[in-house]
């Protein structure tokens, strides 16, 4: 069957096209979500079958121009029941129950080829300060993953000279018997033909991934959020036989700041006030990521009360609905100075001469 046609495409599809219809139709068909249906497996394999060819630009080109064959994956392992054999006695590690029996058939009868599948995904963590947190970036994080063998160029299998399968001895099939039953299915070591012309690769063990270590440089939004999960498509593990690779998802750690606590965009801090900077009103200077400010305080502050910086918070991350930074946000705290000599004493009796009202009248109302 034509390999662009189990994918829906024409010739002239792109790599993403077919990256994109792959992905599609192995969601769609996959023996995970079709449990128990025979024909979503074998849909199912001849599309990884199809995408390991097309998906790969050296074999799609073999393909096009009608050198390329269809690989181990389109030959099916069917098994036939061949009849008794009385001759020999059914006992030891021959003579199974039924169950038994059963289970050993079927599970080679539906075992998978050497097909092309998908990649896992790789999960890591990042620290990050929390200025880079709020500034963004481009950070390296170093990645372990599973890459495509580079001596069998992902495929696990390398050629070799042709001969006789010694598992078959030729004959292209196994034969075995469980109790007095005879069954006989296709040599799974020479996928049928009786002959091997490719070899396992010793480089990856026939899996066709190895583990490589890189650097991946992780693009940061400014302003993003402790705890997000940012994704980098295609830079998880390989998939064995050429199958697609998976995505690597980095989960972001951001640690506290010794002066500013996070509230969305805007940045909190306290911000101590003198009780004569307080009652007078004063210019005080704030820090703020960027770098200090000047705030007015207006006379008459007290404790508690929020005073803004506009402006100079977390920026608005990339396609936010509204464009505009935050705002850092000094809540006020009186501190009462040390009072070390005599006349200091004198003024602050006199001020409470002058300024008899009571602070504390507010708990007695009825």
């Amino acid at each position: 069957m034509d390999l662009y046609r189990q994918l829906g495409l024409d010739r002239d599809a792109s790599d993403g096209e077919i990256d994109r219809a792959y992905r599609r139709l192995a969601r769609r068909h996959h023996p995970g979500v079709n449990p128990g249906d025979r024909l979503a497996e074998e849909l199912f394999r001849q599309i990884q079958h199809a995408y390991t060819i097309l998906g790969d630009l050296e074999r799609r080109r073999a393909y096009d121009s009608g050198a390329g064959r269809a690989p181990a994956a389109e030959v099916e392992a069917h098994v036939s029941f061949q009849g008794f054999d009385f001759s020999a006695v059914a006992e030891g590690p021959v003579a199974a129950t039924f169950s038994e029996l059963f289970a050993d058939v079927f599970q080679d009868a539906a075992r998978e080829r050497a097909t092309p599948s998908q990649g896992l995904d790789v999960d890591l963590t990042l620290g990050l300060s929390f200025k880079d947190a709020v500034r963004g970036g481009d950070f390296p994080i170093s990645v372990v993953r599973q890459e495509r063998c580079a001596a069998c160029a992902g495929d696990g299998r390398l050629a070799r000279p042709p001969a006789a399968c010694p598992v078959c001895a030729g004959q292209g099939s196994q034969r075995w018997a469980r109790g007095h039953m005879v069954f006989q299915k296709a040599c799974d070591a020479c996928e049928g033909s009786g002959r091997l012309a490719v070899q396992p690769c010793r480089a990856c063990g026939g899996v066709g991934t190895q583990a490589r270590g890189e650097v991946v440089t992780l693009a940061i939004p400014p302003g993003v959020e402790p705890g997000a999960r940012l994704a980098v498509p295609g830079r998880g593990h390989a998939g064995a036989r050429g199958g697609p690779a998976g995505d690597l998802y980095v989960t972001l750690e951001v640690a506290p700041h010794e002066v500013f606590r996070r509230d969305g965009r805007d940045l909190h801090l306290t911000l101590p006030l003198a009780v004569h900077e307080a009652a007078l009103g004063a210019r005080v200077s704030v820090p703020t990521l960027d770098g200090p400010v000047t705030l007015r305080v207006p006379a008459g502050t007290r404790a508690g009360q929020r005073l803004r910086i506009r402006g100079r918070g977390v920026p608005a991350a990339a396609g936010a609905a509204e464009n505009t930074a935050g705002d850092v946000v000094a809540e006020v705290s009186i501190v009462l100075p040390q009072i070390k000599d005599e006349r200091s004493k004198v003024l602050l009796r006199e001020f409470g001469e002058l300024n008899k009202e009571d602070v504390r009248a507010h708990l007695f109302a009825e």
